[in-house]
């Protein structure tokens, strides 16, 4: 039986992430991968700059391409720019990116093992017993980021009924050099062009990433919705497409990030921003909050499961409540959406911009000031 300190079930952004801040603090940590690197992982891959200048080392070698303007879009009426001198969203491809970070976590000496799926978790002794694929794996402390339908958060006792997951649908288009020049060279976003969600298209450096996410309910029209949306982008051509669906977490767990050694961390935890459904900065955060909370409580079970749950609570969970509430008002009613685009549209743009770029966090009393700014329109 091989036996570390720490075990990070899966090497996204959120695991690969907390393995490396744990070996920078000298914890014996390995990462069980059920898969071999470097492998597909469906996302948009749009990273943006608040989590990038977090990152502790340069990332720049695997990022397709950065785009330092933003292009917000309702319609064929409304469209906002926003710009900056950093770059806003930068656009990876997850094999790459994860492979880079799992890498870097290796030079420090954290062990990986692919092919490797857990089977089952045994708390004995104050240790954590993980029966995988590839024998048993004993250790105190166990981190879930095995993503959005983790099985380790299942083992450990969490109910899925606590989260709200919404539908995405993504397409990696291969388009004629015509409309790869014509759509390579903005980032946008396109508010309903699905039914309360949005679409997107992000260039890559071959092809590009076209999707829809439906952010308040599961529309079931959704694949209607992303062939629309294709269409409306004017693409003349497909010269080869990939159909990938899957589903985002878009309200954090309900019951605790922590249970019985186990603590979990990304979309795992569902840390995805319920506004935008971007996931890959807080997934990096919580990796890294995650490790800090281990390596401070220097063994000791109790304090590395308050310290984790305390600082979840002062950070990531403050931002998500203010998104849940912008979320549920923005995208419930198209009225008060095109009125809200219409008359603010750049500000909003220019606020979210500012989140993104880690300038700002989401306002507490960003509802009371929506709401009153509306009281025109409704009454």
């Amino acid at each position: 039986m091989k036996n570390y300190q720490v075990a990070v079930v899966g090497s996204g952004p959120s695991g690969a992430s907390a393995a490396f801040h744990l070996a920078k603090a000298g914890i014996k940590t390995v990462i069980l991968e059920k898969e071999v690197l470097p492998r597909y992982k469906v996302c948009g891959g749009g990273f943006v700059y608040r989590g990038r200048k977090d990152m502790p080392f340069d990332v720049s070698e695997v990022v397709d391409i950065e785009f330092n303007r933003v292009d917000v879009y309702m319609g064929k009426d409304l469209h906002f720019i926003t710009e900056r001198e950093k770059p806003i969203v930068s656009l990876v491809m997850r094999d790459t990116f994860d492979e880079l970070i799992v890498s870097k976590a290796k030079e420090l000496g954290v062990e990986i093992i692919e092919n490797c799926k857990v089977k089952s978790l045994n708390k004995v002794d104050g240790m954590v017993e993980i029966e995988t694929s590839q024998g048993m794996v004993q250790t105190q402390f166990v981190i879930a980021a095995d993503g959005v339908y983790s099985q380790v958060a299942k083992m450990a006792g969490w109910k899925e009924d606590t989260r709200t997951l919404i539908p995405a649908l993504e397409y990696e288009v291969e388009v004629n050099q015509k409309d790869f020049d014509r759509l390579s060279k903005e980032i946008r976003f396109d508010i309903d062009a699905i039914p309360a969600g949005y679409g997107w298209c992000f260039p890559k450096k071959n092809h590009l990433s076209i999707g829809v996410g439906v952010i308040l309910n599961d529309n079931k029209k959704i694949k209607e919705y992303c062939a629309e949306y294709i269409k409306f982008l004017g693409i003349e051509e497909i010269l080869s497409i990939e159909k990938h669906g899957y589903q985002i977490p878009v309200t954090p767990r309900l019951d605790g990030f922590v249970k019985n050694n186990v603590f979990l961390i990304g979309d795992a935890a569902g840390f995805a921003d319920p506004l935008t459904a971007e996931g890959i900065s807080n997934a990096i955060l919580s990796g890294k909050l995650v490790a800090e909370a281990i390596a401070e409580a220097n063994g000791d079970e109790e304090k590395a499961a308050k310290t984790y749950s305390d600082i979840i609570e002062n950070t990531i969970m403050p931002e998500l409540l203010t998104s849940m509430k912008l979320a549920k008002l923005f995208y419930a009613s198209k009225i008060v959406r095109k009125f809200l685009l219409k008359k603010y549209g750049q500000r909003f743009s220019e606020a979210m911009t500012d989140i993104f770029m880690g300038e700002k966090n989401y306002p507490k009393d960003v509802n009371d000031k929506i709401k009153e700014k509306l009281k025109g329109l409704i009454f």
